[in-house]
Parts: structure tokens; C-alpha cells; sequence
């Protein structure tokens, strides 16, 4: 059984996040992790569509924010890594300078600390310089940074279809291809 963590923060576009959880639910051998912090489940109430509790229902485990004793929280608990979706700029800002005042930021850090792979889905626009040093910073860490960027040659018919695809290019580090993936194929 593989364990990837799934960190949803404070951002808007939580349904990513609940998303991501219904797509690693469709497949074999994955168990998720999830930690959401207060914001995010506040962002589910204004943003509409899901519960915090029926996203939790979502994963296999559901961690507490402030559950820092938690099986997330140390580096021997073997799991392939973290995906933060969003990302808000507070999770970022943390990350890159090794806060970690809740269990989505001590989550980040082991993974760092262990080599692992973190894939971050940055929600900010515009982005400014503060940001843009936060995500150079993250990327020399060692994150992937998977930015929410609308892509036309899948093809997509809906929003949905762009969030499945940016989720798709989220997994892909951890050797996951959804089936409803619609890479390039070239012409």
C-alpha cells in the first residue's frame, strides 16, 4: 500500500483538494492522508459544494491541524510524499522557511527532510515578488510547484475537466496517471 499525504490549505479552490481525494479513491494500492487546515474548512463553507466532513469522508485517514503527534508528523512513518492542494501563501511562506506551527506544515517538513516528493498547487494571482521568491525558494527545496494554469489542447468542456487536468499533472510526479488523463500527443 502506497500513503500519500493530501494537504488542503486556506486557499481558494478547495474543491481541489476534495477532488484530488475522490481521484486517489479510484485507485488500487493508493491510502491518502489528509490534514486541512482551519481555513480550508472555512473556504468549504463560503465556497460551497462539500462539507469539511464529507471531505474527510474522502480519505482513508483524517488528521487533526493540530495533531502534531500524529503518524504524518514523523519521518518514520514511510508514506511517498505530500501534495498541497491549494497551497495558500501562509502554508508557502511556512514551508520554505521550516514553520511548522500545525500538522500541514510539519507534514511538508518531514517530507522535505526525508526526500520525499512535495507538489504544491499554488493559489495566488496576481503573484507578487514576496510570492514568486516564496516558490523560487520552494522549487530549490525540492518541491514541485503545480500551478492551477488552464491548459486548451485536452480539450476540456468544463472546469472540472482543467482541475482534473492540473490534479493529473500533480500526480504525475508520484508515477500517477489518472485514466482520465489527456496528455499531449503531439500533431
Amino acid at each position: 500500500m502506497r500513503r500519500l499525504i493530501v494537504g488542503i490549505s486556506g486557499a481558494d479552490g478547495v474543491c481541489m483538494g476534495a477532488r484530488l481525494l475522490r481521484i486517489l479513491r479510484g485507485i488500487e494500492g493508493i491510502e491518502t492522508h489528509l490534514v486541512m487546515t482551519e481555513a480550508a474548512e472555512r473556504n468549504f463553507v463560503l465556497e460551497g459544494g462539500e462539507t469539511p466532513d464529507e471531505v474527510r469522508a474522502l480519505a482513508d485517514v483524517s488528521h487533526g491541524i493540530g495533531n502534531l503527534a500524529a503518524s504524518i508528523a514523523s519521518g518514520s512513518f514511510v508514506t511517498e510524499g505530500m501534495i498541497i492542494a491549494p497551497c495558500s501563501m501562509k502554508s508557502l511562506a511556512a514551508l520554505v522557511s521550516g514553520y511548522t506551527d500545525n500538522l500541514l506544515q510539519r507534514a511538508a517538513d518531514v517530507c522535505l527532510k526525508e526526500g520525499r516528493r512535495v507538489v504544491i498547487i499554488p493559489r495566488e494571482m496576481p503573484l507578487g515578488r514576496i510570492h514568486l521568491r516564496n516558490l523560487l525558494a520552494a522549487s530549490e527545496l525540492g518541491c514541485v510547484v503545480v500551478p492551477p494554469v488552464l491548459t486548451f489542447y485536452n480539450a476540456p468542456r468544463s472546469v472540472m475537466d482543467h482541475v482534473d487536468h492540473i490534479l493529473a499533472k500533480a500526480l504525475m510526479p508520484f508515477g500517477i496517471i489518472p485514466g482520465n488523463f489527456r496528455p499531449w500527443e503531439g500533431r
